[in-house]
């Protein structure tokens, strides 16, 4: 597996907008290729007599009727909001227009 550079490891943290120095990012490069080899590892124990499962039991769903109830009016629900916009909850931009 290839090694994970210093370089690759500050475009992961600016996509994930997490602001590292220096220091971290050497920290971090190695400690993220142990955690890639591990996860390479364990890829290969399964066997293909083993099928894929999200959980080791089989599960449902339990779903009820949609009933409709007393709730909140918009202005209601609005109303301790800080910023409100054309009915809608205003929140801050994270996503430039770069991504």
């Amino acid at each position: 597996m290839p090694e994970i550079s210093r370089d690759e490891v500050a475009h992961l943290a600016d996509l994930a907008r997490i602001d590292l120095d220096d220091a971290e990012l050497d920290h971090l490069a190695p400690q993220l290729q142990v955690i890639l080899e591990s996860v390479a590892s364990i890829q290969g124990l399964a066997g293909d007599d083993v099928p894929p499962t999200s959980h080791p039991f089989p599960i449902t769903n339990v779903f009820r009727d949609d009933v409709i109830q007393p709730s909140l009016t918009p202005a209601e629900a609005l109303a301790g909001a800080p910023a409100v916009e054309q009915q809608r909850f205003a929140v801050p931009r994270i996503l430039g227009d770069e991504q």
